[in-house]
Formats: structure tokens, sequence, C-alpha cells
């Protein structure tokens, strides 16, 4: 029994060919295979009978229905729900880091960190089902209390990506739980064990809870067309979806034809201003830590550093040392910091970008194929520095591999200009011991990006401050904060508790 059987096993996924889970009943999809491979060594871990059109019908009917007792449901109760889903999270966590290392190809210690960010988004959310605050005005009328209320909105989808196969389904899902709203999830086509194992978990909840609905929590293996199927459907009034610019482009112009909900978390393209006062021992943990974490597959990487003049030629030679002697193979091996790229395709990505960014003036250092020992079939690469202009076309675009561009500036002025001169506005970073320049960076006429750090890198979001970006990055926020309204809809309600009716403009009828 392999490897990945087994650990399903223990989580209770004993029918690991299924596309369509909806609580605890779990059926074969009607679409075509899926076949999942491991970005470790290529091996095949699964063949998935994926969902159709139709399933993402029943899907939704059947959610729609569990809304209907749900939202009923006092909220300290739903947040009951999911304090279980946290409990077997933990129970759990190790054999869910697995399926993420196999499928995701992260290193062991980021896998168990994807896990504990979902316990983490649990307790968050027990917690914020107790706080689901409404607010009351002043009215200007005598004897009328004006206020606004929350309630739960109905079904929701999630779309997920391949890079955290776990983490974010769960800041979606765990914070809808509790405000009310089924989840129907359609997780990558690269990573869909990790989600039949989460689902599996809340099926051992539910059968623990028999007032909960079945169809609270679904899952639906498939392609783009099962995602565009989600965001078609009149019955999903919020769709978040994670992935790339065009497909979040296409998410929201369908959500919008139909005028629902999106929650988008798209591409970041980040950046880090390194300047003359900074620590840079510290420094240069912040920037190799975020650069080559996940072998450059995160949606907060580093992918460009904005280095001062003075001190650029230092900090590019210690980079180049830390790069040269990184630890790279098996995710799985005690000391390795950088696992392989998801697939082939995103080799070629990144072969494209280092041809592109040499054409374009640039300098590459690294970049190259690794023969690690691990099995023939994985990509393993080293992570490559770039040194090119801020000009460059290139340095405008994201490529979802282990690149960064570095390039220079002389004041801070210049610095935050060449920092949002792209598309993107995900994460950003300014390292430096002088307040001025950091609290510039911070403000309105600093970092345009939704995430703005000081002495730390770009990645490494915590949960309970909100998640996400401006700009191509989409907008959304998930995770903390007031991300729960994403989940809710909002009703003003003016109750007249005197015997008069004034009207709106003083307007005076008389019946």
């Amino acid at each position: 029994m392999s490897t990945i059987t087994q650990t399903l096993s223990r989580l209770g996924a004993t029918e690991p060919a299924v596309g369509v889970m909806t609580g605890t009943d779990w059926r074969v999809g009607h679409g075509e295979l899926c076949e999942v491979m491991s970005p470790i060594d290529g091996s095949h871990l699964a063949s998935i009978a994926t969902a159709t059109e139709a399933d993402v019908e029943s899907t939704v009917a059947a959610a729609q229905e569990a809304f209907l007792i749900w939202r009923s449901v006092p909220a300290p109760q739903r947040g009951e729900f999911v304090r279980k889903i946290g409990e077997r999270l933990r129970m759990h966590k190790s054999d869910l880091a697995t399926l993420v290392t196999w499928e995701a190809g992260k290193i062991t210690q980021e896998a168990l960190g994807e896990v504990q960010e979902m316990i983490d988004i649990c307790d968050f959310a027990v917690g914020q089902s107790r706080q689901l605050y409404g607010l009351t005005i002043a009215s200007e009328r005598p004897l009328h209390r004006l206020a606004e209320q929350y309630h739960p909105l109905g079904a929701i989808g999630v779309i997920s990506a391949f890079n955290f196969p776990v983490a974010v389904w769960a800041w979606n899902a765990m914070l809808a739980f509790v405000c009310g709203d089924p989840v129907i999830w359609k997780p990558s086509e690269k990573t869909p064990l990790c989600a039949i194992g989460c689902q599996a978990i809340i099926r051992q909840v539910l059968e623990d809870s028999p007032d909960v609905p079945n169809a609270i929590s679904s899952v639906l293996v498939g392609r783009a067309e099962v995602g565009q199927a989600i965001a078609s459907s009149s019955g999903l009034p919020l769709v978040s979806a994670t992935g790339s610019v065009p497909m979040g482009r296409a998410v929201g112009k369908t959500v919008a034809a139909r005028l629902g909900r999106s929650l988008l978390e798209l591409g970041g393209n980040n950046a880090m201003i390194l300047a003359p006062s900074a620590d840079l021992e510290l420094a240069l943990r912040g920037i190799v830590f975020a650069a080559v974490g996940t072998c450059g597959q995160r949606c907060t990487t580093l992918r460009r550093l904005i280095v001062h003049q003075e001190i650029a030629e230092a900090c590019l030679d210690r980079l180049k040392k830390i790069y040269a002697n990184l630890v790279i193979g098996h995710p799985e091996q005690d000391g390795v910091l950088v696992g392989p790229l998801i697939d082939g395709r995103a080799w070629e990505a990144m072969q494209s970008a280092l041809a592109a960014a040499q054409a374009q003036g640039g300098r590459v250092t690294g970049g190259e194929k690794l023969n690690t020992g691990v099995p023939e079939g994985g990509y393993y690469v080293r992570p490559a520095i770039v040194e090119i202009s801020a000009d460059a076309a290139i340095v405008h675009e994201e490529t979802f591999a282990p690149i960064l561009y570095v390039m220079r500036y002389n004041s801070l002025a210049e610095a935050i200009t060449i920092h949002n001169n792209v598309p993107q506005g995900l994460a950003s970073s300014i390292f430096t011991n002088d307040v001025c320049e950091a609290e510039w960076f911070c403000s309105a006429s600093g970092s345009d990006c939704g995430i703005v750090n000081v002495n730390i890198g770009t990645s490494g979001a915590e949960i309970g401050g909100a998640f996400g970006g401006e700009k191509e990055t989409g907008g959304g926020r998930e995770s903390g904060s007031d991300a729960w309204k994403n989940y809710m809809r909002r009703t003003t309600n003016t109750v007249n508790y005197s015997h008069e009716l004034p009207l709106a403009q003083g307007i005076q009828f008389d019946v």
C-alpha cells in the first residue's frame, strides 16, 4: 500500500477516486479522469473521475437546502462545529501535511505550517462566532431606532490554487461556516487529494454532529469548466477564487454578469526595498526565505529586490553565496529548504522568463535544473538571481518560479516609484532602521499594496490580519479583521416605536 493510500486511509478517505463529495455522501463524478502526479518524482498518485456541470448543479441545490437550516442555527453553535474541525485537524496534522508535501512539493515544515494555519483560522473563527456585530445608529427621527444587522449570505463557492492546497480553503470555509454559509470547494486539479483529505476530516465531524446539515461542506474535483460552472451558478451569491490573473478575470467577469460577488486573490509580483540603514544580516534572512520558500511558488514570494546603490554590491555578493549553498532536494529529507517546481510547465515558464530577462539586458545567476538524486520526474532548480533594470518589461510580469530580479535605486522616492510601477499589488516590504523611511513606506504615498511590512519579508501573513491586495491582485481580503463581512449580507433596520409617522424630506401626507 502506497504512502498516499495509507495517509488517506488514516484520514478516513477509503475511496480516494471519487470526484463529488457532499458531506458524508461521496460518489464518483461523471466527468473524465483527472490523473494526479506528484511534483516530487513525477509518480502517479491517483486517478479521479471529475465532476460535471450536472454535478455542480446538484451540489449547489443541496447546499441551498442546507443553508435554509444552517442560517437559523445560532452563530456560537456554528462556532462549535468549527471548533470540532480544529480538534480533528490537530489530530491529523501530520497526515494532512504529508498530502500537501506529495501533491504540492512543499518541504515538510512548510506543509506542517500550512496545516497549522488551518488550525489557527479555526480558533479565530470560533472567537468570531460571538462577534458578528452590527451597529446602532443615532436616528434623526424621534422615537426611532436605526441599526445595521448582518445575516448569513447563502452557499458560497471556493476555487483554490495548488500552492496553498488546504489553507486558502480553510481561510474561507471556517469564516463562512460561522457566518451561516455552506461551502462548495473546487480545489486545483493538481492537488485534489488534499481536498479529499480535508473533506474526510469534515465527514468525521459531521458523523459526530447530527444536527449539522450534511451539505454544509462539499468538494467538486475538476478542471476549469467546473470552476466556470461554479462562477456561473446563481445559487452561489459569493465566489472566492485564488489563482492567476487570467483565471481571476474569467471568474470575475462571469460572476459579475449575474451580479454576484467575487472575492479575488490573484497575482503578487511582490517587492522589497533594501535601504542603506538596514540590518543586512536580518535583511538577507528575510530576502532568501521570501524568495525561495515553496520554490518561489507563493503568492507572497519576493520577486523584486530594490536595493540602494551604496549597498548593492555587498548585498549581491552575499546573496549569490547563499543561493549557491541552498539545500535543494526531496522535500521530506531533513535539511532541505527548497523542494521541486509543481510540474514541467512551471519549469518551461521559468526558462522562458530567464531568456526574456537576458534579452532585456539582465545578468542571470542560477536558474539551471539540478540532479538532486531524486528519481527522474521532478523539476528541481537552482533559484535564480537576475540583475536587471527596473524598466525591463519582464520585471512587470509575475513568473511562478524562484526568480529574484535585483535593481538599484538612489533615493527612497525613486525606490517607491519603482516598487509601485507594476500591475500587481499584494505584498511589500522595506528593510530600514530609519523611522521616517519606514513611516513613509507605510503611508498613503508609500507602498500601494494590501500588505505592507517593515523589517520582515513579503511572505508569512498572520491569521487575524486581513490578507489580500490591490490592482490586479483583485482587491479581496480573507482570513482576518472584518473579512467575515464578505460572507454575510447587511440589512439596515428602522424601528418606529412612536405613534407618529415622520416622512422623508419633511413631506406631509394625510389620509
